[in-house]
């Protein structure tokens, strides 16, 4: 019944399987498989897995369906990949790498990682590190001049393990916050010229 599911030749895939590097998919447990994210993949848990990163707002499967369609429709930008459990038919590591294109560096263009995702009981086998390894190599394949991440100070020693090293600050500002922010200041400035 899995061999279907394995066989990434099968499925409706965001990209080619071959963009992925055979060498970093030799070295999974022969459980495993990595692929590319698959329009089948809501029900194999895509957002269960993600939501050890941050909250999921699950919009249902036609919602999820459109932002993969959506996101395939750009096929130089995004490469999502899975890790799948072969026997259990279930995701079991997530991530992506986008590409920025830019007007510095020649026309140059820049891989943002984003989204590393392990299940709980899959941490400590090294997927994530596969993952990384296996988005960095999809980057470079493409001719970015840099891969990029951000995380929290707490997951850097990982990522340098992975061969990252920290360079800058983040900054960020959630929509949520700009409303607070713009509030606040409409307060402020109510209050200076009472």
């Amino acid at each position: 019944m899995f061999a279907t599911h394995a066989d990434p030749a099968s499925l409706d895939l965001m990209f080619p399987q071959e963009l992925i590097s055979p060498e970093v998919s030799a070295q999974l447990p022969s459980d495993l498989q990595m692929r590319p994210l698959a329009s089948t993949d809501y029900k194999r848990g895509h957002l269960d897995v993600l939501s050890v990163l941050s909250i999921v707002n699950d919009l249902g499967e036609v919602a999820w369906v459109d932002q993969f369609n959506a996101m395939r429709a750009n096929p130089s930008a995004y490469f999502s990949i899975v890790i799948l459990d072969k026997a259990s038919d279930k995701i079991v590591g997530v991530g992506t790498v986008f590409i920025e294109r830019k007007f510095l560096r020649g026309l140059g263009t820049v891989g943002h990682i984003e989204d590393i995702a392990v299940d709980k009981n899959q941490q400590g086998k090294k997927l994530g590190l596969r993952i990384i390894q296996a988005l960095t190599h999809i980057s470079e394949s493409s001719g970015c001049y840099k891969t990029i991440l951000n995380c929290s100070d707490t997951n850097i020693p990982f990522y340098e393990k992975c061969g990252y090293v920290k360079k800058e600050n983040e900054m960020v500002i959630f929509q949520a916050l700009l409303i607070a922010f713009a509030n606040g200041m409409r307060r402020q400035s109510t209050r200076q010229t009472r």
